[in-house]
C-alpha cells in the first residue's frame, strides 16, 4: 500500500477515535470546553475543515510504525489519538507562550477565549490523551510501557519548550544547546509517535528502538526545516502568524549560525524589535552568509540518517517503505 493509500485509509478512523475521546468531556456541564477542543482540532467554528485539522502526521506515524513492526495498526488507534492530543495540548499552550494569534490560518484558542480558558483546554486535552491510551484493549503490560513512554515524552517536550523560551534571553548559546532544545521540543514526540504503537502491541524491543532512532533524527530534520520556514516561509502557506522568528527573538538554527558567522547580522540583532523592512534585510544577510543553504544541507543529512535506520527493518514490509517516503515528503514541505 502506498503512503497516499495508507493515509487515506487511516485518516477516517483516526478522526473517529479523536472525536470519541473528545466526546468524553461532559457536554451537559462543559459544553463551552468541548467546543474549544473541537474548534482547535478543526471540527467546528469559522474556517473548520481539512486545513484547520492539519496533517495529522503524528498519529499516522504511530500507525505506520505499528505496521512496520508487523502489527495491526487498528490495535494502536488509541495510542495514535493519545499522541495527537498530546501534540495539540502542547500547541494550545505554545500559542499562549508565544502570543501567536493564528494557527492553520485561524484564530488560536487563547485569542478567542482568553489565556486562562485556553490553559484549561490544553490541560483537558492532556488528560484525555491518557484516558485514550488507557482504554486500549492490548495486554496490560504493553499499555503500561506505552503510558511510561508517553509520560517520558511529555517531560522531554516540556523541558524543550522551557529551554526554547529561556534561550530567547540569551545570545551566547552553543549549537549543542540548540540540539538539546529541539531534541526535547520536537524530536521526542516524533520519536514517541513512531515507537508507541509498536510498544502497545508488543513488538520486539529492537524494532521499537529502531523506530525511535528513525523518528528522532526525522524530528531533528523536521525542526530544522521549521526553522527555515520561520524565516523564509510564506505565512499564507504555513497558516501561522506572520511575525518572523527574527522578530520574536527565537534562537532558531539560522539565527545561531548568523550570530556565529556574520558580524553584520550580530551587530543588528541586538537592535530588535525590527520593522518589516528590517526583518527582510536580516533574512537577506543570513541568505548572503550561506545559512539558508546550510539549513537545507543539514535537513537532508538528518533525513538520510533517519532513513538509514530503517535498513534494519523488514525490507518487504510496505509500511517501512512508506516511512521512507514520508521522510522525503517532510523534507520538501513548505508549510
Amino acid at each position: 500500500m502506498s503512503l497516499k493509500d495508507f493515509s487515506e485509509t487511516v485518516r477516517p478512523p483516526i478522526e473517529q477515535e479523536l472525536k470519541r475521546v473528545i466526546g468524553l468531556v461532559d457536554d451537559r456541564h462543559s459544553q463551552e470546553l468541548r467546543k474549544m477542543l473541537a474548534y482547535h482540532l478543526g471540527w467546528e467554528g469559522e474556517g473548520a475543515g481539512e486545513q484547520a485539522r492539519g496533517k495529522r502526521i503524528r498519529p499516522q506515524i504511530v500507525l505506520l510504525g505499528t505496521s512496520a513492526a508487523g502489527k495491526d495498526w487498528r490495535d494502536a488507534l488509541q495510542a495514535a489519538a493519545a499522541v495527537e492530543l498530546i501534540h495539540n495540548f502542547s500547541l494550545i499552550h505554545d500559542d499562549i507562550e508565544d502570543q501567536s494569534d493564528f494557527r492553520h490560518g485561524r484564530k488560536t484558542v487563547w485569542a478567542l477565549w482568553g489565556e486562562a480558558q485556553a490553559i484549561n483546554a490544553g490541560d483537558c486535552m492532556y488528560s484525555l490523551a491518557y484516558r485514550a491510551i488507557l482504554q486500549s484493549n492490548n495486554r496490560p503490560e504493553y499499555i503500561t510501557r506505552a503510558v511510561d513512554m508517553l509520560s517520558e515524552t511529555c517531560i522531554a517536550l516540556t523541558e524543550g519548550q522551557h529551554l526554547d523560551m529561556a534561550y530567547e534571553k540569551r545570545d551566547d548559546l552553543s549549537l549543542e544547546a540548540y540540539w538539546t532544545m529541539i531534541g526535547g521540543k520536537t524530536a521526542s514526540l516524533l520519536s514517541c509517535s513512531a515507537a508507541i504503537g509498536a510498544t502497545i502491541t508488543g513488538a520486539d524491543e529492537k524494532i521499537v528502538a529502531t523506530l525511535k532512532e528513525f523518528a528522532w533524527n526525522l524530528g531533528l530534520a523536521f525542526q530544522v526545516q521549521d526553522d527555515w520556514l520561520g524565516i523564509w516561509g510564506d505565512s499564507a502557506l504555513t497558516g501561522k502568524s506572520a511575525d518572523s522568528d527574527l522578530q520574536s527573538g527565537k534562537k532558531s538554527l539560522p539565527v545561531l549560525l548568523g550570530l556565529q558567522s556574520s558580524p553584520e547580522f550580530r551587530k543588528k540583532w541586538i537592535k530588535r524589535p525590527f520593522t518589516n523592512t528590517e526583518i527582510a534585510d536580516m533574512a537577506g544577510l543570513l541568505k548572503t552568509a550561506g545559512i539558508q543553504i546550510q539549513l537545507e544541507t543539514e535537513t537532508t543529512r538528518l533525513t538520510e540518517k533517519a532513513k538509514a535506520a530503517l535498513d534494519r527493518l523488514d525490507p518487504e514490509n510496505g509500511a517501512v517503505s512508506d516511512l521512507r517516503v514520508l521522510a522525503d515528503t517532510l523534507l520538501k514541505r513548505k508549510k
